[in-house]
């Protein structure tokens, strides 16, 4: 079903986008779960996540979660300011998500080994202003080592991905009239 989703994303980095479907997925690693992950987030560290990183995997996951970006900036840029109400009559509008696409940023660029200045808000570009320090971190190759921070490159990658992808959808999903 999010395949389709998927698949722009996939090709703005520059990939095809296999037609695979479900029965063709292969599973490389199962891990336990959590109050994140039973939340639909990628919420712990895989194996795979803490192997070395060639520079061209690197790059690929950068420009995945550039990718990410642009999409999540593309649906921001056209949604109305408020969008539709759940079913229950709940659900932030678009300047609330936003707001907390950025919090959450900022929490995750730290899990990264990042410090950066303050973010303002209130500006339209604020969003954005982190994002070449982040793609440089994700965009090298890793290794692991002692004084790493407590999110590998790679797992930074998939987290920050994920999130970016789920709002986005969220707000395409509430900006369509009863869908």
């Amino acid at each position: 079903a999010y395949g389709e989703r998927y698949r722009p994303v996939a090709e703005r980095a520059g990939f095809s986008f296999p037609t695979s479907t479900v029965a063709e997925l292969k599973v490389v690693e199962r891990v336990p779960g959590s109050a994140t992950t039973d939340f639909g987030a990628p919420g712990a560290i895989a194996e795979v996540d803490r192997r070395p990183l060639s520079a061209a995997a690197a790059r690929r996951q950068a420009a995945l979660v550039e990718a990410c970006w642009a999409a999540f900036d593309e649906v921001v840029a056209t949604a109305p300011s408020a969008l539709r109400k759940g079913p229950r009559g709940g659900g932030r509008d678009l300047g609330a998500i936003v707001a907390h696409v950025l919090d959450a940023e900022r929490a995750y660029l730290r899990k990264l080994g990042l410090r950066l200045g303050p973010f303002n808000g209130d500006e339209p570009d604020s969003l954005k202003s982190h994002r070449p320090a982040v793609l440089k971190v994700l965009g090298r190759a890793w290794r692991p080592s002692a004084g790493d921070p407590p999110w590998t490159a790679p797992y930074g990658a998939r987290r920050i991905a994920w999130h970016v992808l789920d709002h986005a959808w969220e707000i395409e999903d509430r900006s369509e009239p009863g869908a």
